[in-house]
């Protein structure tokens, strides 16, 4: 069991940013939009106050990232 708990923003930001990064891949009108939407949620996820608190740890991020990862790829299944 994960040790982390994330906030549920956070952890959704998260995924969104792994599917915004999936929809570059593909050659489609609307790559730009794709780009503002990463750095939008690039920087939510920076500057997002869990960060701040004991928990929020270099290992919290890659545990986030992890996390998230995972859930985006049964979005995509």
């Amino acid at each position: 069991m994960d040790r982390h708990s994330f906030p549920t923003d956070l952890l959704e930001a998260q995924k969104a940013w792994y599917l915004t990064y999936d929809q570059l891949a593909v050659p489609v009108q609307g790559a730009a939009a794709h780009r503002r939407r990463l750095l939008q949620l690039s920087r939510l996820i920076a500057a997002h106050p869990y960060w701040q608190t004991p928990q929020g740890t270099p290992a919290a991020r890659v545990a986030l990232k992890e996390l998230a990862r995972a859930q985006a790829a049964e979005v995509r299944s």
